[in-house]
Parts: C-alpha cells; structure tokens; sequence
C-alpha cells in the first residue's frame, strides 16, 4: 500500500499498514508475542537509541504487530502517524503529557464520558494539572476560558452517553486563534463516521475497546497526530519543541518536523508511562477494524430505526440521537458526520429512577454491561453507574440524569431490538 490515498476507506480499513509477513509470507498481521528485538550489530543498538534509525527495540516502546495498528489508524484519521496505548483513558492522558506541566489548565466539553469527567476533574490534579469545563455549544464561553496557563482544548465528536454532535469547525476555530492544539475524542464516531482532522483537529484520541474492535474483546487506546500543528510558534510545548535531556539536547518538532508528537509518544511517553498496548490486543483490534464500514452502516441504520420508535412512544420521554429530525444537533449530521449520527444515545424514562432501573433488569437481547460499541445492543444507567461519581448537577450537564438510559445499538435485527424494548417498558411502567 504505498500510495495509501488513492484507496477507499473499505479498502484501507483492510489494508492499510499491513503487509505479507515476511519471512513466512503470512497475510494476516502475525501476533510478534515477543518482548525485545536482536539488534544487528551495537551500531546498529546505538542509532535505535539514539532515534537516529527508526526499529524495534523493546516492546514497551515498540512492536510489529502494534505498529501495523498504529499505520492503520493513521490512515483511516488522515494523520502522519499515530501511538497506541493500553486503553483510552491512557490515551487521553498521553495526549496531554507532552503538552502539560504543573499549573497549565486544558479547557474541556462538558458533555464527556463520565469517566473521563473524573479522570479531568480529579485525577490530573495529582499531576498539577486542571480542567475548565466549558458548555462547547457556548463558543463565547469557550473562548472566555482560554487564559494563559491554557495547553489544550479538549472534546469528543459524538458525546457520549447523549450522542450529541459538536461543531469541530467552531471549536478548531477557536483553538487555532489561541495557538492550542485541539483534541478530539473520536471513540463513538469512528473515522468512518467523522474525521476530526479535517475540521481542524490537531490529535484524535479513541478507545480502540469500543466500535474499533467491535466485539468487546480487548482494551485499547490510540492517539492519532494531524503532523499539522507548530510546536515551535511559541514558548509553550517545551516538551516538542526545546532540547530534550533524555536524548542530549535532541528537539523533537526541530528534528521530526510533523512527526514530533508521534515519535515524543513512543520514545518518551511509552517509555516512561509505560501504557503499552498488548500485540494479542493489537490482532484483534485490526481484525476488528476489517469491517468497521460495515458495522457503522448498520449500527447507523438500526439507531434511526430504534430512536424513531422510541421518540413516539408514550412510555418515553426525550430521546438524544442526533439523526432525528427533532434533534437539535441533526443539523451538524450532514457537516460533521455525513455517513450517519452513530449508534449510541440516551433516552428517558417517564417513571424515573426506579422505572429506568426496573427496565434495565427486564431486556434479555440487551445486555446490561459498562461498555458501547460493540456488535451486541447495550444498555446501562449511566446515573448509577458510569456517571456515580458525578454531581447531580455534573451527571445532568453530561446528559446522564436519574431518569436516562443510555443504549448502543448493535448490528442485530432492528425489529428484534424494538420487541425486546416494548416487553421491558411494559414492565418498567407496570
């Protein structure tokens, strides 16, 4: 594949970054289950080490099986080169390293997955760090929170638990007026769905456990670099662009140019977070990836179909998909995601509390676990469980109030999954 943009996404979802195993001729990705490298010769050691040869030299860092991975996301995004990592939150949180430092702030959407919620609001301060959060349909407010000590500007595409779409344009723009790097959670889109890079996005970040592997298998994280933005254009991302001591003076942006992140990921992030991704994980994630076009189109076409039996019944309240005309993000569907609004949302129950937890218990093709994105239909109450340790009032700006369900639609019979609703709702409002 050496002239990757000619291709379609169904053919690069396939191909891209994978080639015949070498020394066997094998045409799937082998699982390489191994934990270091023989080197050549000690030179040959030496320019590894030195970053002056680009290979493998231990597993932590570097891996053939996950560097097909790491090919292939950065295709599909339309990136230079992209890192994986052990799950998503590693993900969000090595996205941030290089760009942080004690005292810096990154300002934030409101409407994220409540683990991520707790993981800005609480765990980065250890690290020194904090996060505004900011309404991002609020651009006046946005801008408002950008002050001095602001490294990054964060969001995801599709807001998850309420698929609420966010206007990158808007948001990239506001980004680029204040020199940040924009970066975009693209876990519930997919790039089949959304491609944030080109609404302006400077990284994207995933949970590859989601609809990327699809089968709820493995955990896995990915941060995909645009190679777009200058490092260098100010004094604040010393860790890209000044000299770096753990490699004699080395400066990252000066020597890899638009793969400074990338290569500041592995051999500094992976080397000292040590998040690494798994190669099994890796084999399965890619296996996964081969039909991720196929998968979305379905997931998209059953949520229409689901939300709008939902939306007319008397038993439910508001219903969030973005494909629905009601929407009042439908709009930004044919701007930002022109193949479909995903398959994850929310929906309320009349009954409350009680009636949403009564219809959790009643589903038998829904599975009531704490995950979304995969081929089977899940449902969770996000108040009580992914979004526990929320406020109310943090739970309510998430879309994950007392009376919300949120559900991820799968690739079953569509007609199947409204059965298995209509049984339940007769019983959670009995």
């Amino acid at each position: 594949m050496t002239d990757a943009p000619k291709y379609g996404f169904d053919t690069l979802q396939i191909h891209a970054g994978a080639r015949p195993d070498p020394a066997t001729g094998a045409r799937q990705t082998p699982i390489y289950q191994t934990t270091a490298y023989v080197f050549r010769d000690a030179d040959h050691a030496a320019a590894l080490f030195n970053l002056q040869e680009v290979g493998f030299i231990y597993s932590r860092l570097t891996n053939p099986t996950v560097a097909v991975l790491q090919e292939r996301m950065a295709t599909l995004e339309g990136g230079v080169g992209a890192v994986c990592c052990s799950s998503g939150h590693a993900a969000q949180i090595m996205a941030l390293f290089p760009l942080m430092a004690p005292g810096r702030n990154v300002v934030v959407s409101t409407r994220l997955y409540g683990g991520t919620v707790t993981q800005f609001s609480q765990t980065i301060k250890r690290f020194g760090w904090s996060a505004k959060f900011v309404d991002f349909d609020d651009t006046d407010a946005v801008k408002a929170a950008i002050d001095d000590d602001t490294r990054a500007v964060f969001c995801e595409s599709i807001a998850n638990p309420g698929g609420y779409i966010t206007d990158l344009d808007a948001i990239s723009a506001i980004a680029d007026d204040a020199g940040l790097p924009l970066i975009v959670d693209n876990t519930s889109a997919t790039p089949y769905l959304c491609r944030p890079i080109e609404h302006g996005a400077t990284l994207v970040v995933h949970s590859l456990t989601k609809y990327l592997t699809g089968n709820g298998t493995v955990t896995g994280g990915a941060i995909i670099d645009s190679g777009r933005f200058d490092w260098s254009a100010s004094d604040k991302f010393p860790s890209l662009s000044a000299p770096e001591p753990a490699y004699h003076g080395l400066k990252f942006h000066e020597t890899f140019g638009p793969l400074a992140f990338t290569f500041h990921g592995i051999a500094v992030g992976l080397r000292d977070l040590g998040m690494t991704m798994n190669p099994q994980g890796a084999h399965y994630t890619l296996m996964g990836i081969e039909t991720l076009s196929l998968r979305m189109e379905r997931h998209v076409a059953n949520a229409i179909k689901v939300a709008n039996w939902l939306e007319k019944d008397d038993r439910v309240g508001t219903v969030t998909y973005a494909g629905l005309a009601s929407s009042p993000y439908n709009d930004r569907v044919a701007k930002i995601c022109p193949k479909g609004a995903g398959g994850l949302f929310t929906f309320s129950m009349k009954g409350g509390y009680d009636a949403c937890v009564k219809l959790v218990n009643s589903l038998e093709i829904f599975s009531h676990v704490a995950n979304l994105g995969d081929t089977r239909s899940l449902i969770i109450h996000s108040a009580s469980t992914t979004h526990r340790q929320l406020t109310p009032e943090q739970q309510e700006a998430a879309g994950a109030g007392p009376d919300v369900v949120r559900i991820s639609i799968g690739i079953e019979d569509a007609d199947d999954l409204i059965a298995d609703l209509d049984q339940a709702l007769a019983k959670a409002t009995a």
